[in-house]
């Protein structure tokens, strides 16, 4: 995504001359150190470039900067791979690895096994985190058409076939990831600044007509003061929707990052022994939350049947230096198949990391370890939305927990713990 907003600056930058070699240089960086996809990006600028250069009969030095841009990606392409070779104690080309499993994979293999979505999926998501900036992002090309028809004296061809130039990545990016079966919402993190880009052009355009003050027109007789309320009143309400969105997320979902703070508050010895997850798996955040190395994260069962990360071999073990980044652990599959070995007996587990949601039902891989008080003592609970009894408001964005809301739009919540063993 940074890579993304700075190659569109450098193709939005034409002062002192075209920035075509810095523009690709960061499209580059993004897709061969981040997300080979996200190269894509940079489709349309390449396009218009050359379209304008063939226009204006200047062909050479357009294809000259583009060989010189793809020339020196290739270069740090070239350091990318050496060093990932290095790590890796193989030759390895990870963007086209990444390219391969997604797109090449074959059957049984590729995203779709990780699970598929609606169309309506990237829809709902970039209007619950940017409400009214995406409807504004999408309707880029609409109010830019209608521009061009009814006010086509603010509009010239040039500047037309720019701003179309501008607002395309964003669509085409959209376009491709609605397609796809398999949808997660980071995989629009690269278009974000381009989805800025686009809401903000379309803010300049109904500002632009709102603004205007010919007395022909109807909005021209609008009073200044009445268009300054109707165009500020949705802009600060977007902004409350976005922070009361960001509140809501905050309170509703942080709990799986707060209750390790337990662990850090201890008087006595540092806490050892094994943190275990369950049906939690995948709110693992990291080890990296864990505060020594004398605990280890491990997974017990639960219903879940696919494959579970594994641990990275650890320096000390007699396999050189760095072995957690060449050495594969054992189990491991491009199928998501389950591997029994990730499990630990959950008799080997000095704490667990569970979550407890009034009214549902338990079942034998997942018990209410929660409710098991002669087994396990809460060291650290913190409330987490329980989201098939909230709500849409309420999952949406942060309600005030006030008597005077109905209970339809209130917040349920359940517990989200770190438990200890009960020694004997």
């Amino acid at each position: 995504m940074y890579m993304s907003m700075l190659g569109l600056a450098a193709f939005l930058d034409w002062q002192g001359g075209l920035k075509t070699v810095q523009g690709i240089i960061c499209f580059g960086i993004g897709a061969m150190v981040g997300w080979p996809f996200a190269g894509a990006l940079a489709i349309p600028f390449l396009l218009e470039e050359i379209a304008v250069a063939w226009s204006l009969g200047d062909i050479a030095p357009a294809i000259k900067r583009v060989l010189e841009g793809v020339v020196k990606c290739l270069l740090i392409l070239s350091v990318v791979v050496l060093v990932d070779s290095i790590f890796y104690r193989q030759f390895a080309l990870v963007p086209w690895n990444i390219v391969a499993y997604n797109v090449f994979g074959g059957s049984g293999k590729g995203p779709n096994i990780f699970g598929t979505e609606p169309w309506t999926f990237y829809f709902k998501n970039i209007l619950l985190n940017f409400n009214m900036w995406a409807v504004l992002a999408l309707s880029s090309i609409p109010l830019l058409v209608l521009q061009a028809l009814f006010r086509p004296h603010k509009t010239s061809a040039q500047t037309l076939f720019r701003s179309v130039t501008l607002v395309m990545p964003f669509y085409m990016w959209f376009a491709i990831f609605t397609l796809q079966p398999h949808k997660e919402e980071r995989f629009m993190y690269p278009a974000y600044p381009f989805l800025a880009l686009n809401a903000s052009i379309s803010l300049h355009i109904v500002l632009a007509y709102i603004g205007s003050s010919d007395p022909g027109t109807l909005v021209g007789k609008i009073p200044a003061k009445v268009k300054l309320i109707i165009t500020v009143i949705p802009v600060l309400l977007a902004i409350n929707i976005g922070l009361l969105r960001t509140v809501g997320m905050v309170t509703a979902y942080s709990a799986s990052l707060q209750v390790f703070d337990a662990l850090l508050q201890t008087d006595g010895a540092p806490p050892e022994g094994f943190v275990c997850y369950g049906k939690e798996w995948y709110r693992y955040p990291s080890s990296f939350f864990l505060p020594n190395n004398n605990l280890r994260a491990k997974f017990v069962q639960s219903e879940f049947r696919g494959l579970l990360p594994g641990e990275f071999a650890e320096s000390g073990a007699g396999l050189g230096y760095f072995p957690g980044t060449w050495t594969v652990p054992k189990g491991m599959n491009d199928r998501n198949l389950e591997d029994p070995e990730k499990y630990t007996d959950i008799s080997q587990c000095t704490y667990l990391v569970d979550s407890y949601f009034p009214g549902d039902k338990e079942t034998k891989p997942e018990p209410h370890y929660i409710l098991d008080t002669e087994m396990w003592e809460k060291v650290s609970c913190k409330p987490f939305l329980d989201t098939r009894r909230t709500g849409v408001l309420g999952r949406t964005i942060w309600i005030p927990n006030l008597p005077f809301i109905p209970n339809k739009y209130q917040r349920v919540w359940g517990e989200y713990c770190l438990l200890k063993r009960r020694t004997a």
